[in-house]
């Protein structure tokens, strides 16, 4: 990846931000507007086009090797377009699609944008696309999830968002209900969770949880959604209790399983990219949603520039500590099929 190293910035002790002269509410507020405004033109042209009829066309892949739609373009142009008219300060912009650029010389901000997290049930008009979009300092060029400050979430078809920063913590609009709206639910016979396949092995997946579908999805429910940010999502909202996606430690833990993982990612491995969970992750734990990687650890080390399967997470999440640590012990992480080739030989 190609992009300019920026300078180590210090924080003042005037009362304002050290960038502009800002004080850090009116920084806070301009950021707000910046981010609610950007996932509103998003969504605005998304829909425009999806007047026009779903195409459903691969344009190619993204760097990070995930399938490119049509409406990913759309999406991609129209968050050039919004913040090369409306941005005020020097930004870096790094996008599923369109990697690195700097907006203006030595940016203050780097904004981490999924303009579409959910192509497939965006292409398919499903209620699950969602823009997803982070800020963090820029700093020295290389800021991790621990530094996103402020993040914005818009669901596609409603037009409901959830916005969050450390000024004022979360606020939302357009759901029915108040959010965060965590549940209680520690019981793992009961919990309404959602899973990932997209880039992962079935039979893998399945030898790790398939008896925990088993034991829910009767008196509870289980869900794909192929979505990462709207399935954390619903967690804040109260309509999920857990969202499980295991896929990169069970090639860590497992690393001969590496050529599976290539062969239904088409070459690439396709686990959660930085994009994918920057906002989602700060917005949960602003929520109270216990979030770690598959070990159980912190997300916060993850760099928001690096698209590398050692920098590409799991995830597992919980709307409370209890469950979040019933699904860490509970999933079979030993795989014995692990250690077999599957036959991927097409019958004639």
């Amino acid at each position: 990846m190609n992009r300019t190293t920026g300078t180590t910035r210090t924080h003042r002790t005037d009362g304002t931000d050290g960038t502009d002269g800002t004080d850090p509410a009116a920084q806070a507020e301009r950021m707000r507007l910046l981010l609610t405004g950007l996932g509103a033109h998003v969504r605005s042209e998304l829909l425009a086009y999806a007047d026009r009829g779903l195409a459903r066309r691969v344009h190619g892949d993204s760097p990070g090797g995930d399938a490119q739609f049509d409406v990913d373009d759309v999406a991609e142009r129209a968050v050039l377009d919004h913040l090369r008219a409306h941005a005020e300060i020097p930004l870096a912009l790094y996008t599923e699609d369109g990697s690195y650029v700097e907006l203006a010389p030595d940016p203050q901000v780097l904004l981490v944008v999924d303009p579409i997290d959910g192509t497939r049930p965006t292409s398919a008009g499903l209620e699950m696309g969602m823009v997803s979009i982070a800020a963090a300092p820029y700093g020295d060029g290389a800021p991790t999830l621990a530094d996103v400050t402020a993040a914005c979430l818009v669901e596609i078809k409603s037009g409901a968002w959830i916005y969050g920063d450390e000024a004022h913590g979360l606020t939302s609009g357009g759901f029915t209900t108040p959010v965060p709206r965590l549940s209680r639910t520690t019981d793992l016979t009961r919990m309404f969770w959602s899973i990932e396949f997209n880039g992962h092995p079935m039979r893998l997946m399945s030898d790790a949880y398939a008896h925990l579908v088993d034991r829910s999805a009767n008196t509870g429910g289980i869900f794909v959604f192929n979505s990462s940010t709207f399935s954390i999502s619903r967690i804040i909202t109260g309509q999920l209790d857990a969202f499980v996606d295991i896929g990169n430690r069970v090639l860590r833990d497992h690393p001969h399983t590496e050529a599976e993982f290539l062969r239904v990612g088409r070459g690439s491995i396709l686990h959660l990219f930085p994009y994918d969970i920057a906002a989602a992750v700060y917005l949960a734990r602003l929520a109270g949603v216990t979030i770690t990687d598959a070990y159980g650890a912190d997300l916060g080390s993850t760099s928001l520039v690096d698209l590398g399967p050692m920098n590409q997470k799991s995830c597992i999440a919980a709307s409370t500590p209890e469950l979040h640590a019933q699904l860490l012990e509970s999933v079979d992480w030993d795989l014995a099929a692990a250690t077999t080739t599957p036959d991927t030989t097409e019958a004639s």
